[in-house]
């Protein structure tokens, strides 16, 4: 059964949107899709939360969807992912890591 993670965050004070977009459609996005364990990744922009007129409490999220967790382990701990994870870290704040499963 495949894992579904969700990754909710927003940006550090002093990081700009541009600056992370830019990393991610570069970096993170095309990195994270060419490991093994992952049928697929995708980074969301939060624009508003249904019915209110408040700030969403995350302005991004993320979905990644894990074929293979144990290959997953080991995917993240290579020397590329570790420094990708270190890059993503220092732009983020507020970060949330969910694990899910479709409800069938």
């Amino acid at each position: 059964m495949a894992t579904r993670i969700l990754a909710l965050f927003n940006l550090k004070p002093g990081v700009s949107v541009s600056d992370y977009e830019t990393w991610a459609k570069t970096v993170d996005i095309p990195t994270v899709n060419g490991l093994g364990s992952i049928a697929s990744f995708d980074v969301f922009k939060s624009t508003g939360l249904l019915g209110s007129e408040e700030a969403p409490p995350y302005a991004y999220f993320e979905t990644i969807d894990v074929n293979d967790m144990d290959q997953f382990g080991q995917d993240v701990g290579s020397e590329t992912m570790q420094k990708v994870a270190a890059e993503f870290q220092a732009m983020t704040d507020d970060l949330v890591f969910i694990l899910s499963e479709d409800v069938k």
